[in-house]
């Protein structure tokens, strides 16, 4: 079988590019020249993260794709973009389901020829992973047991292939769980977790495997003897000297997108400079700062809110879109009527669902009623907002990062 009229001898595998085009056209580039004899797959969290994704709205991840894409797992950055009719044909997920009718939220499996072998792919996103999907974008869906529904799938499908792959989108350790239960499985391409756990791991008879995040790098999985062979691979650290026709078009629209952020927004503060970004620091001065000036009783903020870039001297829009990249708006929210008396324990439960967490005042005041946070953290886990704050965390996280004598500009 051939794909596209291509003769697949291999599976190259990204994962949680995250919008991250800086280095786009050594990226694309490769992943083009691997086209023709590679199954291309991505294993989630391809949108969001970045000044290109909050400038050009998904436009430039969308036709990237489809233009050199295969097959998609969903990630929780980006969900909603896989049901757009397009991506929807090119995404699997076996765990993703209706909740009233039980009914596969997307196909469960994908089989292709490789090197004579017939593959079938299918895919999982992490219980995890899936509740950190904006509530609003996951009304209606619900996600099942992972083992189980790939149980589902293989005996449906035992007789139609004979090697079977796994994208994970549910962090390192768990696809090791999900090997080591799994013996079916050939090959699990990892995601969902930033860590440096890349592989390849043997787990019994199955390959787990990651490729670099933010389109650093990819995973890759070869048919060797009977069995599978796996390994990483970096994307160049340079652009090729001429760009292909094919990707000539995309290659404009990144670097538009690139001289839109070049934008300086005003220098920075002496703490801040010439090093990468002390997610904790800025938000231990944030949360002081919005406590005083917006009056609230406390402020909540999670760490994953923001990301760790380096920085130099001033400001750039660029930046600020990469510092805090999801459009976060600030919010006054009802501490649940159960936690309330238990701070320290609603605190832990964040904890376990979002990352770290900065609050102040440290230690937070009893029986506190409401607390300054985002609108994602309000509405996932603290059943809703009260109000809006009439402010960014783009915009908080600027004036906290800029100097004091900075003229207002920019987003």
């Amino acid at each position: 079988m051939t794909t596209d009229g291509r003769s697949l001898r291999q599976i190259v595998a990204t994962t949680d590019v995250h919008s991250a085009f800086d280095n786009a056209v050594p990226f694309l580039t490769r992943l083009h020249s691997l086209r023709p004899t590679s199954l291309i797959v991505d294993c989630g969290d391809f949108f969001e993260g970045s000044g290109y994704y909050r400038l050009a709205r998904g436009t430039i991840e969308r036709e990237i794709l489809l233009k050199l894409y295969d097959v998609l797992a969903p990630g929780n950055h980006g969900w909603l973009h896989h049901f757009e009719p397009d991506l929807h044909r090119r995404t699997i997920c076996a765990n993703a389901v209706d909740v009233d009718t039980g009914d596969a939220l997307f196909r469960r499996l994908y089989i292709a020829d490789i090197d004579g072998r017939r593959v079938g792919v299918t895919a999982v996103i992490g219980q995890q992973a899936f509740h950190s999907i904006p509530a609003a974008q996951r009304t209606g869906h619900c996600v099942t047991d992972p083992l189980q529904s790939l149980r589902e799938v293989i005996l449906a499908h035992h007789h139609e292939v004979d090697s079977w792959v796994l994208l994970s989108h549910s962090g390192f350790d768990e696809d090791r769980k999900l090997a080591a239960a799994c013996p079916f499985l050939d090959v699990v391409f990892a995601g969902h977790c930033h860590s440096d756990q890349y592989g390849p791991v043997r787990v019994d008879g199955t390959l787990v495997v990651k490729g670099r995040e933010l389109a650093d790098g990819y995973a890759i999985a070869t048919p060797v003897g009977t069995g599978w062979g796996a390994g990483t691979a970096a994307f160049p650290n340079r652009a090729p000297g001429v760009i292909r026709t094919e990707l000539a078009g995309l290659h404009s629209r990144i670097a538009d997108v690139k001289q839109q952020m070049a934008g300086v927004l005003g220098p920075l503060r002496p703490a801040y400079r010439h090093q990468s970004l002390d997610r904790h620091s800025l938000l231990v001065d944030l949360t002081a700062r919005l406590r005083t000036a917006l009056g609230a009783d406390a402020v909540i903020l999670n760490e994953t809110a923001l990301r760790a870039v380096p920085l130099g001297d001033t400001l750039t829009r660029g930046d600020l879109l990469s510092v805090e990249p999801f459009a976060n708006q600030l919010v006054h929210a009802h501490v649940p009527e159960p936690a309330r008396s238990d701070l320290p324990g609603l605190l832990s439960q964040l904890t376990t669902q979002t990352g770290p967490l900065v609050a102040a005042p440290e230690p937070l005041p009893d029986a506190i009623t409401t607390v300054l946070t985002t609108d994602y953290l309000a509405d996932t886990y603290l059943g809703g907002r009260t109000y809006e704050a009439g402010l960014r965390l783009d915009q908080a996280v600027k004036h906290v990062l800029t100097a004091p004598d900075t003229v207002e500009g920019g987003r």
